[in-house]
């Protein structure tokens, strides 16, 4: 199983609601707390040329925020992603 990793902040629902998707399919997820760290921030930056929370990896593979591994999810597409991760 690949690493899922999902860059967050203490106060985002969407994050919040992304870590719930994951966790209802059994699925532990590494989450990096960019509001308490100014260089994962930078580093979530450069992974995903993106500044909003939540920003998720399935393994190297950039998800992107909560409504885009909602729409993987809900078409079939995520357990082909962890399968590839």
């Amino acid at each position: 199983m690949p690493t899922i990793t999902m860059y967050s902040t203490r106060s985002c629902p969407f994050c919040v609601q992304a870590e719930n998707l994951l966790a209802r399919k059994g699925l532990a997820v590494n989450k990096i707390l960019v509001d308490q760290n100014p260089d994962e921030f930078a580093t979530m930056i450069a992974r995903s040329a993106r500044r909003s929370v939540p920003q998720i990896f399935i393994g190297e593979q950039h998800v992107g925020g909560f409504t885009d591994l909602l729409a993987l999810d809900q078409s079939g597409q995520l357990p082909q992603w962890l399968a590839q991760g």
